[in-house]
């Protein structure tokens, strides 16, 4: 084609030239934008190749970076604006341990204070279940309800998330919102705001150790019809439990634990929630001074 083009510009062609694009079919434009050799095909690919990375780079000197819609930013001290009096303590270093808030019965008002204080990890509470294609489905992170309205079938998403670092100290939240993602970062922003300190230690009948593995004593916890039992178990045993209290007794750091449940079981947000209620029965213990040193010195 290019050489049929070379061909009527000798032959005086000018304007066929010029304008090649007015006298000619699709699939002949095709044939004259395509490259006519494998080895301008792999030119061209090279060149897109190096034109990507240069504009990312320009981009990112500017001061920008490429981060996904789902992708939250990593909490920095600095950029950090307290509101509350008690987040301007945490800031100027006053306080260095969220023992000493909650020891207090301080209410925490800003998820920052316990970015700043802990090490934490998150997870989030299957509630949901997508369709199935037979009536059943897998588990999902998101709960979906709809309201019929004039305009339409109107969506929310809710949304269970529970905070710890494995070393006492665990919050659980839930949140909503017409989309997925605000109602896990409203959920995780108020299960920073709900953390509590548990205790734990070595119980169990049948175990000499003292390493913190386990609860103290036998705790019953209730929400709605669900009610559960916790009862200590000696090092090893693991934890006998439901999969998604699992996931709330390791972020607590409790390694080894025995349960005992009752009533509508399957309503996951009931069985987190009576979980939690006794996990908060750990703290009716009164620690002597000899068991404080002891705990000291063990962590």
């Amino acid at each position: 084609m290019k050489d049929k083009l070379k061909k009527e510009k000798k032959l005086g062609g000018d304007e066929y030239a010029e304008n090649p694009k007015e006298f000619l079919n699709e699939e002949e434009i095709k044939d004259l934008n395509s490259p006519s050799s494998p080895e301008e095909h792999k030119e061209k690919s090279q060149i897109k190749k190096i034109e990507e990375p240069k504009k990312e780079a320009e981009v990112q000197a500017k001061g920008k970076t490429f981060k996904k819609p789902w992708e939250k930013e990593q909490f920095s001290m600095e950029s950090w604006d307290p509101k509350t009096k008690l987040g301007r303590k945490v800031k100027d270093g006053k306080i260095k341990s969220i023992d000493e808030i909650l020891g207090k019965n301080e209410k925490i008002l800003e998820p920052e204070i316990v970015d700043s204080l802990l090490n934490i990890k998150t997870d989030l509470i299957s509630i949901g279940q997508s369709k199935g294609k037979f009536g059943g489905g897998k588990r999902r992170a998101w709960r979906q309800t709809q309201r019929k309205t004039q305009e339409g079938n109107v969506l929310k998403f809710s949304a269970m998330a529970v905070v710890g670092d494995e070393n006492g100290h665990i919050g659980v939240g839930s949140g909503n919102s017409t989309e997925t993602l605000p109602a896990r970062n409203k959920s995780l922003s108020q299960a920073k705001l709900n953390i509590f300190k548990i205790k734990r230690g070595c119980s169990a009948f049948d175990c000499d150790c003292s390493e913190l593995h386990t609860i103290p004593f036998k705790i019953t916890g209730k929400s709605g019809s669900v009610e559960i039992k916790l009862i200590p178990a000696p090092q090893g045993t693991g934890l006998v439990v439901a999969n998604e209290l699992k996931k709330v007794l390791k972020l607590a750091g409790i390694k080894d634990v025995y349960s005992r449940t009752s009533g509508k079981t399957k309503t996951t947000f009931n069985l987190v929630k009576a979980c939690i209620n006794a996990l908060k029965k750990t703290n009716d213990l009164k620690v002597t001074n000899k068991m404080q040193t002891e705990n000291e010195t063990r962590n």
